[in-house]
């Protein structure tokens, strides 16, 4: 049976993620793609022209699920069961099915994400999903907590290096970081002027 062109086009998504991880981004050409495909050039031509075409359909997939989850969030209250929640389905983005692979692939380029187009669009989808993290208590220190919570589970990736460590307790590992600083997220009892003594410097 011919191979449909939606399988076709995964199987070389995969094939040139294999390759990315194991050599590097700007060591692997199409060529190279093509055969370990065992396909012609010109039949990769057909779906994908360069290795940013590639590059670009990992991150435009990221970006409909963190576009999903921002349109998520801004249906819900601003409370800690949400900040919850948000931190755990972003999570669920990162390490179900073949997102570990993604991810690993975009830790180890991160050079060629900053000058890819696609790149910048990621990092203003992250700025938002800091903003839906932090609803609710616009305070400076609000905002860093809700930056540095994605960060947790971003760095889960590279900066947890226990040996034989399996993604689900990487996963963990992450959510239980990132719930300390959600939970110091809201409203001060005492209002903002709690809020701004917390963050001035002492006399």
């Amino acid at each position: 049976m011919r191979e449909s062109t939606g399988g076709t086009r995964e199987r070389i998504k995969v094939v040139a993620l294999e390759l990315f991880t194991e050599q590097g981004y700007e060591k692997t050409s199409l060529r190279e793609i093509a055969e370990r495909l065992n396909v012609t050039k010109a039949a990769l031509y057909y779906h994908f022209k360069s290795k940013d075409d590639i590059v670009a359909s990992f991150v435009e997939e990221r970006l409909e699920r963190m576009d999903a989850l921002i349109a998520w969030a801004d249906s819900q209250p601003p409370t800690l069961d949400t900040r919850r929640a948000l931190i755990s389905r972003y999570a669920d983005t990162m390490f179900g099915g073949e997102q570990p692979s993604v991810m690993r692939f975009f830790e180890q380029n991160q050079t060629v994400l900053k000058s890819h187009s696609s790149g910048q669009q990621m990092r203003s989808r992250m700025m938002q999903l800091a903003f839906a993290l932090c609803r609710g208590d616009d305070s400076p220190a609000a905002q860093l907590r809700a930056a540095l919570s994605l960060f947790a589970v971003h760095s889960s990736w590279f900066a947890v290096r226990t040996p034989g460590i399996t993604d689900d307790e990487r996963r963990r590992i992450a959510l239980e970081v990132a719930d300390e600083l959600l939970a110091a997220i809201g409203p001060a009892p005492d209002g903002n002027a709690a809020s701004a003594s917390s963050v001035d410097p002492p006399a």
